[in-house]
C-alpha cells in the first residue's frame, strides 16, 4: 500500500540511536555528577549512529560511496572523541556546566536532561542529517562522480586545518614558553581558530558529498548550523571571552582575522 525506500524512514532509527546514546551519558553524568562529559560523546555518537545506519540499511547499494562518507566522519568523530577525553577524563566538571549546575539548583536534572543532552542530541541529527539519510539508502543512486570527489577535497582541507591547529597548539603548550602567553605561529598567524575553520570546512565537505547521492538540498542546514555553533555559539565567543584575558591579545585579535583565514593585516 505504502511505497517508502528506506532513506525515507532514516529519521526514525536515527532519532531513536541519537536518543538512547546520549541517555546513556545523561545517566552516568548524573551519577558522577559531571555534565561536561557529553562533550566527550559528541563526535563518538556521530560515528555509532552513522555506521549503526550503514548496517541497518542496505549494505550492497553505493556500498563504496557510503564506506567513503563513513569513514570521512570515522577520522573526524575518533579523532575529536580523543582529543577530548584525554585532556577531559577523570578531570572536575568544566566551569560552564558548573556554572548551570549552581544556577540550575533543585532543577539541574531535569534542565540538564533537556538543555544539555537532549539539545546536544538535537544538534546531532541536525548536522549529521545527510550522512544518516545516505546510509539508509536502499535503491541504488547514481553518483554525481566530479561533486563527489569536490566534497573529498574540501573535507580534507577542513580536516587538514583542524588537525595542523590542534597540534601546533599542543605543541605551543609543550613549549611552555612564558614569555609568550599567545600562539600567533603557522596556522594561527592567519586565523584565531584554524581548528574550529577547519571542522566547520570539513562539514561542508560532507555536505557536498552527500549531494552526489542527489540528496535534498535542504541538508544544507547540516554545514550551516556546525558553522554557525562554532563561530558564534560554542566555539569561538567562548574561546574568545577567556584568551582577551591574556596579555598581548588585543595586539594579535587586531591584526588577525578571527575565523576564514587570510594575511594577517599591517
Amino acid at each position: 500500500m505504502f511505497d517508502y525506500g528506506l532513506e525515507d524512514l532514516f529519521i526514525v532509527p536515527a532519532f531513536l540511536l541519537i536518543l538512547g546514546y546520549f541517555f546513556i551519558f545523561f545517566i552516568i553524568a548524573t551519577i558522577i555528577k559531571n555534565n561536561s562529559i557529553v562533550d566527550i560523546g559528541w563526535g563518538l555518537g556521530f560515528v555509532i549512529v552513522a555506521w549503526t545506519l550503514f548496517f541497518i540499511g542496505d549494505i550492497y547499494v553505493n556500498t563504496i560511496e557510503k564506506l567513503i562518507v563513513n569513514i570521512m566522519v570515522s577520522f573526524w568523530g575518533l579523532r575529536l572523541f580523543y582529543h577530548i577525553l584525554k585532556r577531559n577524563a577523570f578531570q572536575e566538571e568544566d566551569f560552564r556546566y558548573k556554572k548551570w549546575r549552581e544556577e540550575w539548583g533543585k532543577w539541574v536534572v531535569p534542565r540538564a536532561f533537556l538543555q544539555i543532552f537532549m539539545l546536544q542530541g538535537f544538534f546531532m541529527y541536525i548536522v549529521g542529517i545527510g550522512v544518516f539519510y545516505i546510509n539508509m539508502i536502499g535503491t541504488e543512486i547514481n553518483i554525481i562522480l566530479w561533486l563527489f570527489i569536490i566534497g573529498i577535497v574540501v573535507w580534507l582541507i577542513g580536516y587538514m586545518f583542524e588537525v595542523i591547529g590542534d597540534k601546533q597548539l599542543r605543541d605551543f603548550i609543550s613549549r611552555k614558553n612564558k614569555d609568550k602567553k599567545l600562539m600567533t605561529e603557522g596556522l594561527w598567524k592567519y586565523t584565531r581558530h584554524p581548528n574550529y575553520f577547519g571542522e566547520a570546512v570539513l562539514w561542508w565537505g560532507v555536505f557536498v558529498s552527500v549531494l552526489a547521492f542527489n540528496a535534498p538540498i535542504i541538508f544544507v542546514i547540516s554545514p550551516i548550523t556546525i558553522t554557525y555553533l562554532l563561530r558564534f555559539v560554542s566555539g569561538v565567543p567562548m574561546l574568545e571571552k577567556k584568551m582577551s584575558q591574556r596579555e598581548g591579545w588585543d595586539a594579535y585579535a587586531s591584526k588577525t582575522n578571527v575565523f576564514i583565514p587570510w594575511f594577517p593585516k599591517q
